[in-house]
């Protein structure tokens, strides 16, 4: 009995701590109510900081797509200054044919002293003339039935001809391109043959051209027109215009 007892006695503190750990907790350890309409901190969520880096491939900062500005290709033509030249077109068999600049207009009375001598002619100063190779208009007059008639069968001459002008250490080659007929009776003629572009009076030029000019005279008088100027120049005149397609040095 007595060996009993003590097993009894020796178990109450175990129930004590039981139930001690089993207790309500005290004051201190509960926590005080948050205000009505308020959030706890604690309960609050914590806003999400953002990434101190981006997403491996992706950019900060979005780059703008490049632009590139197309260039233009340079302009095919020399300074157009007036220079000496000698003119050759194979088909019409003529050679390093000498070629005079003068400033006037075409077949004026210096132009026709020139053609007169047996050469070739170059007026520039007017209109949109200009020199060998220049921006512009680059006309050369020729006798076609007097002199040492150069231009002879410049009428025969066809769309597609190569002209070749040798001037100042450059070989400058034309291709024909259009026929026009001048007349010298019209002053708006007169205007579109000496024109930057030729046959388009006032156009800006944008390349080099070329325009070769003879009498139209046989065909004229066998028309019925024996009309002529006071240097015995015939009513007509054709023109044979190109433009320039290569520069090569000599």
């Amino acid at each position: 009995m007595r060996a009993g007892r003590f097993q009894t006695f020796a178990a109450a503190p175990l129930v004590l701590l039981v139930l001690a750990g089993c207790s309500a907790p005290t004051a201190a350890e509960v926590p005080s109510p948050a205000p009505p309409g308020t959030t706890s901190s604690s309960a609050r969520p914590s806003p999400a900081s953002p990434s101190a880096t981006p997403p491996v491939g992706a950019s900060a900062t979005p780059t703008p797509p490049a632009t590139t500005t197309p260039t233009r290709p340079p302009v095919l033509a020399s300074d157009g200054r007036p220079r000496e030249a000698r003119l050759s077109v194979p088909a019409l068999g003529l050679e390093r044919f000498r070629v005079r600049p003068y400033r006037g207009a075409p077949d004026d009375a210096r132009g026709t002293r020139i053609q007169n001598g047996g050469i070739a002619a170059s007026p520039y100063g007017s209109g949109g003339l200009t020199g060998v190779g220049g921006i512009g208009n680059y006309l050369i007059t020729g006798h076609r039935t007097s002199s040492t008639k150069p231009f002879a069968t410049l009428p025969r001459l066809k769309k597609g001809a190569k002209v070749h002008l040798v001037a100042a250490g450059k070989r400058y080659t034309y291709e024909i391109t259009t026929t026009r007929i001048t007349s010298f009776r019209s002053k708006r003629s007169l205007a579109q043959q000496s024109a930057a572009v030729p046959g388009r009076i006032g156009a800006k030029p944008t390349q080099a051209m070329i325009t070769l000019s003879t009498c139209r005279t046989p065909e004229d008088h066998a028309e019925g027109n024996f009309w002529s100027d006071r240097f015995h120049n015939p009513e007509h005149r054709i023109d044979k215009i190109g433009v320039l397609v290569k520069i090569t040095p000599t």
